[in-house]
């Protein structure tokens, strides 16, 4: 009897998302290489002292998360080439939607973003609450954790060209209740797909005591977007009129993909990505009440 076969059914027969689970780690691990077949669903069955059923469901989620090629009735699929995403940046609202569906494929997603608003986020979210609302998406949890600017901290951006105190203290309050209506809108949407699809999706805040001037997002500890805020001279729109400001539009800002599994910088990257975000988290963010 092999350890596999123990790990796997030592405490009795496992799910299907547990032989999936341990099939993607033998992937990950280069056990199984690109463009190997998988052994048939006889064999697997055997492996993993399992019904074939349970085997066609594991190979659907492996199917589903885009590790699996050539599949059809009768042939053993194929190990898939690593999905390296998109050659060139593309706008935030584009990419952290697409990869934040793929991330929620997994059996536990984790999202960690730093940003200035939620806005892309809150967006993103809403696509993955329509895809698990149509059973496309079936994750067993999705925890997520957001660090904000500090609402109560005078922003680096938007800022009056003139630098008019009176205009700073009213973009301050709006920037404050944009925040708050934003996290809550975050937090509704996390609490329906808990309600709706039975899955454990939350989301925590805290807040940060600078104004970041990059948005971040660590995915599965597997991979991270960056994107960088473009400060430039904008009209905006406040109860007492149009003023002229230096201020960032993060949806259109450009996310650069990393991934680990690339090796080289791109791991590396990821790697220091989530060192920086849980730092952040543990020592100077503060709780926070946005909800």
């Amino acid at each position: 009897m092999t350890q596999e076969y123990v790990e796997v059914n030592g405490s009795g027969r496992r799910s299907p998302r547990e032989i999936a689970d341990a099939l993607r780690e033998r992937i990950r691990t280069g056990e199984l290489k690109t463009g190997e077949r998988l052994p048939t669903q006889a064999e697997l069955a055997e492996r993993y002292g399992v019904e074939r059923g349970a085997v066609r469901q594991a190979l659907r989620l492996l199917q589903r998360d885009g590790l699996l090629s050539n599949v059809s009735r009768g042939r053993p699929p194929e190990i898939a080439a690593p999905d390296r995403g998109p050659a060139e940046p593309q706008p935030a609202t584009v990419m952290l939607s697409e990869h934040l569906r793929k991330a929620c494929a997994a059996a536990h997603a984790r999202i960690d973003a730093v940003c200035f608003t939620a806005e892309t986020l809150m967006e993103a979210m809403h696509a993955v609450r329509l895809h698990t609302q149509a059973g496309r998406l079936r994750p067993e949890s999705i925890e997520m954790r957001c660090l904000l600017p500090d609402p109560g901290l005078a922003p680096a951006f938007p800022v009056p060209v003139d630098g008019d105190e009176g205009k700073t203290a009213e973009i301050r309050r709006s920037l404050a209740a944009q925040r708050t209506s934003q996290a809550r809108v975050l937090d509704l949407t996390m609490r329906r797909i808990r309600a709706e699809s039975g899955i454990d999706a939350r989301v925590s805040f805290r807040l940060l005591p600078f104004t970041p001037p990059v948005k971040l997002f660590v995915l599965n500890d597997r991979e991270a977007l960056l994107g960088h805020y473009q400060v430039a001279r904008h009209t905006k729109q406040l109860p007492g009129g149009e003023i002229e400001v230096y201020d960032a539009w993060g949806k259109q800002s450009l996310l650069f993909r990393f991934e680990r599994d690339a090796g080289g910088r791109d791991a590396a990257f990821v790697e220091q990505s989530r060192k920086w975000f849980d730092a952040l988290w543990a020592t100077i963010a503060r709780e926070s009440t946005l909800t």
